[in-house]
Parts: structure tokens; sequence; C-alpha cells
């Protein structure tokens, strides 16, 4: 069984066991979290729209984290302007344990 959720403005498919990483979630590590905005249900037969109602994704968040830098660099020609940025995105990586149908 399958399940396809929405977190962070992004959506995951996700089975028991898989561990992703979505956008930083306000939650302690080795705590339980709840997804509850479940768009698709797979497995023998696809579940959607109204039949997922109710339906969540309970998961264990195992780290909070940073991911690598990435190097934003701007540069315009003949005017002498230069500028360099860094940015690392926060993310939490949970483990998914429970579909819920």
């Amino acid at each position: 069984m399958y399940a396809i959720i929405a977190t962070g403005g992004k959506q995951y498919k996700v089975s028991e066991g898989d561990v992703i990483n979505v956008e930083k979630l306000d939650a302690e590590v080795g705590k339980t979290v709840s997804f509850d905005q479940i768009i698709l249900i797979g497995g023998d037969s696809i579940k959607a729209a109204d039949d997922v109602k109710g339906a969540t994704v309970d998961a264990t968040v195992m780290d909070q984290g940073k991911e690598k830098k990435v190097i934003v660099y701007r540069y315009k020609p003949k005017s002498g302007y230069h500028k360099k940025n860094g940015h690392r995105q926060a993310y939490t990586k949970v483990r998914i344990d429970k579909i819920n149908a």
C-alpha cells in the first residue's frame, strides 16, 4: 500500500517504512507527526477525493537538519556588480510508520 501526501507545498509518494526528507516541521526528534493532507491511497484499489477523507499517515521524526549549501551568484557585466550568497534549506527527516486508510 502506498499514499501520496502533501506537505510543505510538495507531494510525496510514501509507503510504510520509507524515510523521506520534508520541509521543516515544528516537532522534536522522536515525536510522532500525522499528515492529514492525503491526495491518493493506492494498493489493491485506488482511492482518491472523497474516499480518502479522514485518512492519515503517521510518521516518526528522526532528524532535523540542513541541506548542503547552494551558492547563489549574481553578476552584471560591464558594471562591476558581483554578489555572492549561500543558502541552506532546513529539512525534517521522517520515517513513515503507518498509513491509516
